[in-house]
């Protein structure tokens, strides 16, 4: 098994080891057989003997409007893998807030090995064995990996404290297939070695119940297959495990029982065994989804977005673009992709107006937009942009929808009257934009800090599509979206595309870039190493051009 040892978002002096072993590595390993892989060997017996560690019983939460879980009941027994699948907003998280004390529920019983609980803090839940690995990693960057494990444990010996604890995380690691060098600071680790931290973090403080968030939404494929072998270790060992995931194959792949969840209630807990994704896609949205290469127009002849030798510094002031040049056609996506860290961010802010470029040359139907205000981008340009952090940068969580849907219009009519906000306008536009796109939020004036992940980004859609765009900057745009949600964004996007808008697409989903794409062009090290159509294009030679090798044959960008 071949793990990612060095990250692909600092690959400095590391580069040529890193571009040599991802190259050998997509070399053995079809991307497309990954997960068929993980299936031999990892199924547990049945289960229907183990002991029941923990049960909710009849769990339910309510926010203002909004009922996140209605009457939930699940076991969840020993040595057992329990995947939880539901659509963003189906009340995952919130019903995971509660186990671990985040969140008190307004109604229902946990108990625990036979006795009822009410877990008030997540300190309570670790003392009763919990263990939560988020989906975004809560760890000190700049401290080792020693140090961040340390600020988690209630006590420590007097002497020599770190070399104990040192030794626990190798002993612990070798355990469960976890290795990792406790002195190496936390920035120098991929996204696969931070999530060993986190695992790390849970077990030694005692946990023998892991709630796995969504673990395996930045993680390579290899990385993947070495997390189900982790997750098979510990099951083996005895451990429960919580795993939340949108991903069906995963669920066939690893999981001992799956339960699904829509609009906060319980709709099956059934075998994966009984199970086909279709039928769990059926089961999670209420109707059949079909993922074909959806129908598309001809695009058009005219370069609306250009790029010529375009220079742009990451955050530590070295070139993270060099010197690329590509152009977009009104009427087509152009994919964007390759291994996380070789520059797509920096494209990306560097089209938004959020980073300058340091040289070259950024047009926009046919006038130069290198160093324009995204204000002139957005309201003089049409540019729409999908950011890659939905939460962060793409609303203000405090604020209402209708807020949050008049971001980029207020100063225009019908929103702006003179230099006063029209509020019934905003109520209203927000209110349709609900409607058209399924948020689930009962009226305009519920606050975005209520909502999933999946219904930030309909409201992200809806205020950018607002308007008929010419040119859409996607990042990530399904990156953690349920596929019912995913389904829905590929339609918009392909929506913007046939109207005639350039859509740029930075995706590191290659079946996403295959599907939605015209063309696609690869980066590495901040270089494009290929070109080549989206309708021609394999897994395999997309993962050769992420790792630097340019194939015979691809287009000029």
């Amino acid at each position: 098994m071949i793990s990612l040892q060095t990250s692909a978002a600092s690959m400095g002096d590391h580069g040529a080891e890193f571009n040599h072993w991802l190259t050998r590595a997509l070399k053995q390993l079809k991307m497309g057989t990954i997960l068929e892989k993980c299936k031999q060997g990892m199924q547990s017996p049945m289960n229907s003997d183990r002991p029941v560690r923990l049960s909710l019983q009849n769990i339910t939460k309510t926010f203002p409007g909004i009922v996140a879980n209605d009457r939930i009941s699940l076991d969840l027994k020993q040595g057992e893998i329990h995947a939880l699948l539901g659509e963003n907003g189906a009340g995952k998280t919130t019903l995971m807030r509660i186990l671990y004390g985040l969140y008190q529920p307004d109604d229902g019983e946990i108990i625990i090995r036979g006795q009822s609980v009410r877990i008030r803090s997540p300190r309570q839940a670790i003392e009763l064995g919990m263990g939560l690995v988020p989906q975004k990693f809560l760890l000190v960057r700049q401290h080792t990996v020693a140090e961040n494990i340390a600020l988690g444990l209630p006590q420590a010996p007097f002497f020599f404290p770190m070399r104990r604890l040192e030794h626990q995380i190798r002993e612990m690691g070798a355990r469960y297939g976890l290795q990792i060098e406790p002195r190496t600071p936390v920035w120098q680790l991929s996204p696969g070695e931070q999530q060993r931290v986190e695992i790390l973090k849970a077990l030694i403080r005692g946990g023998d119940m892991l709630i796995l968030d969504e673990p395996t939404g930045l993680l390579t494929p290899q990385e993947v297959t070495a997390l189900f072998e982790v997750m098979t270790r510990m099951r083996a060992d005895g451990h429960t495990i919580v795993f939340i995931t949108h991903k069906l194959n995963e669920v066939m792949a690893i999981a001992d029982t799956v339960t699904v969840l829509r609009q906060g209630e319980v709709v099956a807990t059934l075998n994966p065994s009984e199970a086909t994704p279709e039928s769990l896609a059926r089961l999670l949205i209420g109707r059949d989804v079909v993922f074909d290469r959806l129908e598309r127009a001809e695009p058009g002849r005219t370069a609306h977005l250009s790029v010529d030798q375009l220079w742009v510094d990451n955050d530590r002031g070295t070139p993270a673009l060099r010197g690329i040049s590509f152009h977009v056609h009104s009427g087509e996506i152009l994919g964007v992709t390759g291994v996380s860290g070789n520059g797509q961010r920096e494209l990306v802010e560097a089209l938004t107006g959020l980073r300058q470029p340091s040289d070259g040359r950024i047009q926009i139907g046919g006038q130069d937009m290198t160093r324009a205000s995204v204000r002139h981008l957005f309201n003089d340009a049409g540019l729409a942009h999908i950011p890659e952090d939905r939460h962060h940068m793409g609303v203000v969580s405090s604020m209402s929808v209708a807020e949050n849907f008049a971001l980029k219009h207020y100063r225009t009519s019908p929103m702006a009257q003179g230099p006063w906000l029209n509020r019934h306008a905003m109520t209203q536009a927000a209110d349709q934009a609900i409607r058209d796109h399924a948020i689930a939020a009962p009226h305009a004036g519920v606050t975005a800090g209520y909502f999933s992940g999946g219904n930030i980004q309909k409201l992200i859609l809806a205020r950018e599509f607002a308007g008929q765009p010419r040119v859409v900057v996607a990042a990530h745009p399904t990156h953690g979206l349920d596929v019912g949600a995913t389904a829905r964004t590929h339609e918009l996007l392909m929506q913007q595309r046939n109207q005639g808008a350039t859509v740029l697409l930075v995706s590191e989903d290659l079946e996403e870039v295959m599907r939605l794409a015209d063309r696609i062009l690869v980066l590495c090290g901040g270089e494009i190493t290929g070109m080549v159509p989206a309708a021609t294009a394999t897994t395999d030679q997309l993962g050769l051009m992420m790792a630097g090798v340019t194939e015979r044959g691809a287009q000029q960008p």
